[in-house]
């Protein structure tokens, strides 16, 4: 048998690799490894020691500290056959609002301002009586009821809003007097608001709603007007809780009247809107509740 120079041995060996790559019509063949699927034809394969799995950022094998990867691209053909890289978009943080500015001295003041200027006029407004609970430095609504009554007092426009009209009023210590004096509630509805006297001294300013002098339809299906009465009346009937009437709601009333009473809403308005009832603020019929004043036998003169 003849034996093969190297350089034939070489030819054969180039020539067998040649028609296996006809036979295959999809780039070169690697033998010993696959390419990975999704690469590109031709694309040849090196072993590597990275890990197989992908990560979303990148660890240095010297610090072991992670840093965040760069943003993903995608590479697709298009339909000329050429590849397009996309840029996946990167995720910016919207600017962070201004804060309020703190109001200072003069300022109007709204509901929802706080600072040392909003607890000063809250003192205020606490020491001519006008009740607002704990003065706290935040207008909050028992602030704006308050500013209301000072309002009702002083014949301004009634929106709660503590502007240059009402400071003048606040500076002057605009505070309504008492008509019968003695001890007990009065109910100015003129002014829409109730007077807490006592030896013949107003102690406590609460803004109300009174009736609104409007028809409304009774239980009974006739039509009534929405009337608080003037006279004087005491009271004969409280009711701890939430008493449900047949005209809505009453938190805590206290009633002076037949069914009408005192008694907490949730909504106060700066004129009247009730059936005939006199409104004031949950808060504000608690309070009376917790210092008792209108206790049963108590006066309430309504004018």
């Amino acid at each position: 048998m003849r034996t093969a120079r190297p350089g034939t041995r070489t030819a054969l060996a180039v020539a067998l690799l040649a028609g296996a790559t006809a036979l295959t019509g999809c780039g070169a063949v690697s033998f010993g490894r696959t390419a990975p699927a999704g690469a590109p034809m031709g694309a040849a394969t090196t072993p590597s020691t990275a890990s197989s799995d992908p990560t979303p950022s990148e660890t240095s094998p010297s610090s072991n500290t992670t840093t965040p990867a760069s943003p993903a691209t995608t590479t697709s053909p298009t339909s000329s056959g050429s590849p397009t890289t996309t840029t996946a978009p990167t995720t910016t943080t919207p600017p962070k609002p201004k804060p309020k500015p703190v109001p200072t001295e003069g300022d109007t003041l709204h509901p929802g301002d706080s600072g040392p200027y909003v607890l000063s006029v809250q003192k205020r407004l606490s020491s001519l009586g006008y009740w607002l609970g704990t003065p706290d430095g935040t207008y909050g609504g028992l602030t704006g009821q308050a500013v209301m009554a000072l309002q009702k007092a002083a014949g301004l426009g009634r929106d709660g809003v503590f502007g240059p009209a009402t400071r003048k009023a606040l500076e002057a210590g605009v505070r309504p007097q008492s008509r019968v004096g003695g001890t007990g509630v009065e109910i100015d509805k003129g002014r829409q608001l109730i007077l807490v006297v006592r030896g013949g001294s107003v102690t406590t300013i609460l803004n109300t709603s009174t009736g609104s002098g409007q028809p409304y339809q009774t239980r009974g299906g006739g039509t009534a007007i929405a009337a608080t009465p003037a006279g004087s009346f005491s009271v004969f009937r409280t009711v701890n809780h939430l008493d449900k009437g047949p005209l809505g709601d009453l938190w805590r009333p206290r009633y002076f009247n037949g069914g009408i009473a005192v008694h907490g809403a949730g909504y106060v308005p700066g004129y009247p809107a009730s059936h005939g009832c006199a409104r004031v603020s949950n808060p504000a019929m608690d309070m009376i509740w917790a210092d008792n004043l209108m206790p049963v036998g108590s006066r309430v003169v309504v004018y």
